[in-house]
């Protein structure tokens, strides 16, 4: 009896004892977050055994991102460009198939009245004139060979401005002047080749 009661009472300490240290381990996890601009290291970037602590392993993160945005931005500009040349060429399609409505002989008559003045005599005339109504098309129609590949890259880049944006979510300074930087760097080197639509984080 008193055996089963003393291991009643050790397994009942050690759970408790196990729900504390569990429970201490989450309050460390959150006193490891500093909801504030800082620079010291131990922060999870990206993953959880992803802790850069020391000075050159920050420098090194840094440097990471820094790639990451020109990429970015990189990655921007080639999307944007595709993204122009399918509207042109589903644009022409679209025209190629006004021409073709154009050229099928679907047009219909109206009359238009027209004065004419003979001697001081004012004399009108009525006349047919035909009127096409085929109607040029404004919005590119959907091509499946340009509007998947587009979701795909887009759902990239979305990808990769949310990665960035977990970093800046640690609050830690040095990453988000280095995001900042890269940011720069990449509109710089790449920004002219799209057409300023290209942005996903603002």
């Amino acid at each position: 009896m008193d055996m089963s009661m003393s291991m009643s009472m050790s397994s009942t300490a050690s759970a408790s004892m196990a729900s504390s240290t569990s429970s201490s381990m989450d309050m460390n996890d959150m006193m490891m977050m500093v909801p504030y601009l800082h620079f010291t290291g131990g922060d999870n970037l990206f993953f959880k055994t992803l802790t850069p602590s020391s000075h050159g392993a920050i420098a090194g993160a840094c440097i990471v991102l820094v790639a990451l945005c020109i990429c970015e931005r990189w990655f921007a500009s080639v999307r944007s460009r595709l993204t122009a040349h399918w509207r042109q060429r589903a644009l022409a399609i679209a025209t190629n198939k006004d021409n073709n409505c154009e050229t099928s002989g679907v047009s219909t008559p109206t009359c238009d009245v027209e004065e004419v003045n003979i001697n001081n005599l004012s004399v009108k005339y009525a006349g047919p004139v035909f009127v096409n109504r085929c109607a040029s098309r404004t919005i590119e129609p959907f091509i499946l060979s340009h509007d998947l590949p587009r979701g795909v890259l887009y759902a990239f880049q979305a990808f990769l401005a949310y990665t960035l944006m977990l970093a800046v979510m640690t609050f830690q300074a040095a990453y988000i002047i280095a995001i900042i930087v890269g940011l720069g760097l990449g509109e710089v080197s790449f920004g002219r080749l799209g057409n300023g639509d290209s942005h996903l984080l603002h």
